[in-house]
């Protein structure tokens, strides 16, 4: 219902009234929506508040947990990188005595594939697992992350540090608003993140650098490791149950079998990939 004009107030007066409440409306709630906003701070989106692990649940009875270990294997034809051009940040290609490969496909010792992603996946939704302290840490030196991939558990830190003469600005693009963009200057402080649930894997960019980027998967529990120069993987303390043994490649992909554990079993996997498959 339109308001009416005060006694002895011509409709004039009224209608400028009326014209000064409604602006003094509109700020009010425009006010009321600002206020409202999410903060986009990177430590906001990063979760960078340093979650718990998760703490409820029981411990994992080590009598009857069993393991599961392998190797990742490469069968196939390793592809033709070509070489890094670092020709305009010579503070960093003078860091380097022979050409700089990507490590897109990094094989390993004796015909095994490093940077793969091995975890587990299945209900762990009973059990609690103590929060790692230890930061998994990645260095930027010689323009380049090492290293290449890492995982981290929800809630455990992760550090990176520039050991650089030159600037960084890190990048980590995440489909669930754990990502973050910040500068980060030579000599100053690392930058420390946390996450707040499971993503594997977000990727991580220098954007001064368009050759730089490492890999990072969260994961809500610890049953995962990063492949080295020997393939190899150690998944212990498991409870019993079954599971899905998931692998993950930055250019072949993902694979995934099913197994089961026993209780005080120790499974031993071989995971091939062919240099075929696509992610």
């Amino acid at each position: 219902m339109h308001p009416q004009p005060r006694p002895g107030m011509n409709h004039l007066a009224h209608r400028k009234e009326c014209e000064f409440c409604f602006r003094i409306l509109a700020v009010l709630i425009l006010g009321i929506s600002l206020a409202g906003c999410g903060n986009t701070s990177p430590s906001a989106e990063s979760g960078n508040n340093n979650p718990a692990a998760r703490s409820e649940g029981k411990p994992v009875d080590e009598a009857t947990a069993g393991s599961v270990i392998g190797t990742i294997r490469f069968d196939g034809v390793i592809p033709q990188m070509k070489a890094i051009n670092m020709i305009d940040v010579p503070n960093c290609a003078k860091m380097h005595s022979a050409p700089v490969l990507p490590e897109t496909v990094a094989p390993g010792d004796n015909g095994t594939l490093q940077n793969v992603i091995v975890y587990l996946q299945g209900d762990f939704s009973a059990y609690s697992f103590p929060q790692n302290n230890t930061a998994a840490k990645v260095k930027q030196e010689g323009c380049l992350y090492s290293p290449h991939v890492t995982a981290v558990m929800v809630g455990d830190p992760l550090e990176v540090v520039n050991a650089d003469s030159v600037t960084h600005n890190i990048n980590a693009i995440s489909r669930f608003h754990q990502g973050w963009n910040e500068t980060q200057l030579p000599g100053s402080a690392p930058i420390v993140r946390h996450f707040t649930r499971e993503e594997i894997p977000m990727i991580v960019k220098c954007t001064m650098h368009p050759w730089m980027r490492f890999y990072v998967a969260v994961l809500d529990h610890p049953y995962f490791q990063v492949t080295g120069k020997d393939g190899q993987f150690a998944l212990r303390n498991v409870p019993p149950g079954s599971y899905q043994l998931t692998t993950w490649h930055e250019a072949f992909g993902t694979k995934t079998q099913t197994i089961i554990i026993q209780p005080k079993q120790e499974q031993v996997v071989s995971i091939t990939y062919t240099g075929k498959e696509h992610p």
